[in-house]
């Protein structure tokens, strides 16, 4: 069971819950959560996120399948435990102060393009009228990038390799983990939906050619 801490709104904490659970069933309808896979989270307030309890089906999610965590991915007021991954989400939190929600899937799509952009370290976007759908991006004759890091049980690693892109200066709407799925977030579930959904169709784009080509 949830316990609030003083410094939660019950009704902040049940939007936010109730937001991910409706977006996590609707992403699970698509095939893009198979086997418990993915994981969803919502910015609470400066300090706290809501996130999904691990090991959770993605399409029955309700509002006590969605947890607390501090922003050093701790879980707050409840014995349920958080993706092993949460502390990708609370970077995003740390370091992107636009970053309101995240959402990381498994489809096919991006799984399969994880395993064939590895080698180049990123997905390189260009010439689609869909980059538009991505924040900040006002035209097709954009470069958009997506990164691809190295999968590993060890996520403070993986957080260094985030961290290490994001202090060089490169934007980060999004990347990829290899052989994994992709990571990407926005201003609200709108906007992070957005991005995700452009970036699945953008991503099956790049596959199409690559067979088509071969």
């Amino acid at each position: 069971m949830q316990e609030l801490p003083s410094s939660v709104d019950p009704a902040r904490f049940a939007l936010c819950a109730d937001a991910i659970a409706e977006a996590a069933r609707e992403l699970a309808s698509l095939g893009w959560t198979p086997a418990t896979s993915s994981n969803f989270s919502m910015r609470v307030n400066g300090e706290l996120a809501a996130i999904t309890i691990s090991g959770r089906d993605k399409g029955r999610l309700g509002r006590e399948d969605i947890m607390l965590v501090d922003m050093a991915g701790h879980a707050v007021g409840t014995r349920a435990r958080p993706s092993a991954e949460t502390g990708l989400h609370t970077q995003a939190y740390r370091r992107l102060p636009q970053a309101q929600v995240v959402l990381h899937t498994h489809s096919r799509t991006q799984s399969v393009a994880s395993r064939l952009f590895a080698r180049e370290g990123s997905v390189r976007l260009e010439g689609w009228e869909l980059q538009k759908a991505i924040t900040g991006y006002t035209t097709h004759e954009s470069v958009l990038e997506i990164p691809v890091f190295p999968n590993t049980q060890h996520m403070p690693e993986l957080v260094e390799r985030i961290d290490a892109w994001l202090d060089a200066g490169k934007p980060l709407h999004a990347y990829l983990i290899d052989g994994h799925g992709i990571y990407t977030w926005g201003a609200d579930m709108a906007e992070a939906r957005r991005h995700l959904e452009a970036l699945e169709f953008l991503l099956g784009c790049e596959l199409d050619l690559r067979r088509l080509s071969a």
